[in-house]
């Protein structure tokens, strides 16, 4: 009764870490997008400082990136299953690793609010000059934050795949012990159900044998 307890919470410590690598690859996808935004950011920063574009042109750069910028912020409130993909200070969630209990593994939220109020607090595209050398400077900081936080992001994958892995190999062995106590040795058990039937049937020819000698004897006296 233990081992089987033991498989089933293996069972549902399992199905847990699954849904926590689910989370981390929906979270991996948000910050997916929110790199290609960062560059498009950097990329219009960039294009502000042309000497050759009018004002207008320049405030047009503005008014995209600050759009990005709200889709960005849009972006830091995804949500898994009603949990926060992502939190201020960078918050981490448990996820229970090993059937006991004992064992657990603390995934990253991230703080892609700050990563997204950063980037938004640069407004200097529909200037003359345009963004300056600075703004540049820390669109680049941002987008290692970002990439910073994708790595993390994989790390965590890793590691839970790996327990994953481990869960599955200890259900196989939990179970095989299992069998051995409340299953059948089929092996042994045809073999004993073979010795039987060939006793049966040998006492029942001996059994017919002697009846046809008393069945003779009586014919003699007869």
């Amino acid at each position: 009764m233990k081992l089987s307890a033991s498989i089933r919470r293996t069972e549902a410590t399992q199905a847990n870490v699954n849904n926590a690598i689910s989370l981390l690859q929906t979270q991996d996808g948000v910050l997916k997008n929110a790199d290609k935004i960062l560059i498009r950011m950097s990329e219009l920063a960039q294009l502000s400082s042309d000497v050759t574009k009018s004002s207008t042109d320049k405030g047009l750069y503005q008014t995209e990136y600050d759009s990005l910028g709200e889709a960005l912020t849009d972006l830091s409130g995804e949500l898994f299953n009603g949990v926060d993909l992502f939190a201020a200070g960078s918050d981490t969630l448990s996820v229970i690793t090993s059937e006991d209990g004992v064992q657990s593994v603390a995934i990253n939220q991230g703080d892609l609010g700050d990563i997204a109020s950063d980037a938004a607090a640069i407004v200097s595209l529909s200037t003359a000059a345009g963004a300056s050398s600075t703004d540049i400077t820390t669109l680049t900081t941002i987008i290692q934050s970002l990439a910073e936080m994708r790595a993390t992001n994989g790390a965590d994958q890793s590691r839970l795949t790996f327990a994953a892995d481990m869960l599955a190999i200890n259900k196989v062995n939990l179970e095989s012990a299992n069998s051995r106590i409340a299953d059948v040795d089929i092996a042994s058990e045809s073999a004993n159900l073979a010795r039987f039937n060939i006793l049966q049937q040998a006492g029942t020819a001996m059994l017919a044998q002697a009846n046809m000698s008393q069945q003779s004897v009586l014919r003699l006296l007869v």
